[in-house]
């Protein structure tokens, strides 16, 4: 019913291996370091310094160079905060794990551990 297909694919280009690829591995950093750089942010809006110290670490070794911090406050909610680092900070564990990075997985559970408590102190779990 149907012939094969006799002629090269117009998907494929001369030279379509002449260009880097990144390895899983390399694509896992890329993940990682910006799901942290993104809780970074939160944590910095939050005043929380020592531990956005210790996330800019974690940024800065997965990619090289010192994260850039942003000093600008949006005035959104605490608890909107928490809860957004709560999340982001499940998304780096998630990460960290699927690269085995253990100190950004103990980091990150740190965090998710530190912003629970805080929705819990406040009362605020499942507000949002």
């Amino acid at each position: 019913m149907y012939e094969p297909i006799r002629a090269k694919s117009v998907h494929s280009t001369a030279g379509a291996t002449d260009f880097p690829h990144r390895s899983r591995e390399e694509e896992l950093d890329i993940q990682l370091a910006g799901h942290l750089a993104a809780l970074l942010a939160v944590t910095d809006e939050l005043g929380l310094g020592a531990e956005a110290d210790r996330i800019a670490e974690q940024v800065a070794r997965l990619r090289g160079a010192p994260p850039a911090r942003h000093a600008g406050l949006t005035g959104a909610d605490p608890a909107a905060l928490h809860h957004r680092a709560l999340a982001l900070a499940g998304r780096a564990l998630v990460v960290a794990a699927s690269r085995a990075d253990t100190a950004a997985a103990i980091l990150s559970a740190e965090r998710m551990d530190a912003h629970t408590a805080a929705l819990h102190d406040a009362h605020l779990v499942g507000a949002s």
